[in-house]
């Protein structure tokens, strides 16, 4: 970034590289929406062109990209209000269930993830699956990393809430209310064995 800062553009394709997926994976979950995920991630590299001279080295790259990315989403937001019309993205994170019950509990969490407020899908995609830390959140969201914590736990709270109610109303849920939190637990993304700081 050091480089493209100081005018070597042709950098800009080593970040594009490492963190096109990343920023792809972002976007799906907050949005459920491929191609405007594709074209935000555009843009994203074309602000980080655009806005170099404000990048700090003191900072780190990735809390700097990701607060444009945010900015970028926001814009997005307000000229065109997303549609509900969701692609469950989400990975598979098991190999032992069955694929369709595997299939159909990530569609139900995409579905309850589109259904919490922004902002606590957004400290879910940042935390559990962009795998940031929490003083990076906290960076990115003017918050301590112990309000982050609060605000996890919170937000975890509430999104199996909504999966137990989307998994309630299908017609066969396997396993009653043990089978559904088996199946959120499935899903969601596990913090590193390293832990979390």
């Amino acid at each position: 970034m050091l480089s493209v800062r100081e005018g070597r553009g042709e950098m800009l394709g080593v970040l594009f590289d490492r963190y096109q997926v990343p920023l792809f994976n972002f976007y799906s979950k907050l949005t459920g929406d491929r191609t405007a995920s594709e074209d935000l991630v555009q843009e994203v590299f074309l602000r980080i062109l655009k806005y170099r001279r404000t990048y700090r080295p003191d900072k780190p790259f990735r809390t700097w990209m990701y607060q444009i990315a945010r900015n970028t989403r926001l814009d997005h937001v307000r000229k065109k209000r997303p549609e509900t019309n969701w692609q469950p993205e989400l990975s598979q994170t098991t190999q032992d269930v069955d694929r369709a019950q595997q299939s159909q509990e990530l569609a139900l969490l995409q579905r309850a993830l589109m259904q919490m407020s922004e902002a606590q899908r957004e400290v879910l995609v940042l935390t559990r699956f962009q795998e940031l830390h929490h003083d990076e959140v906290g960076e990115l969201l003017g918050c301590e990393a112990g309000a982050v914590k609060v605000r996890v736990h919170r937000a975890l709270k509430e999104l199996r809430e909504i999966f137990r109610g989307l998994e309630s109303m299908r017609p066969s849920a396997p396993g009653g209310a043990r089978g559904r939190e088996e199946g959120i637990n499935r899903t969601m993304p596990r913090r590193p064995t390293g832990g979390w700081q």
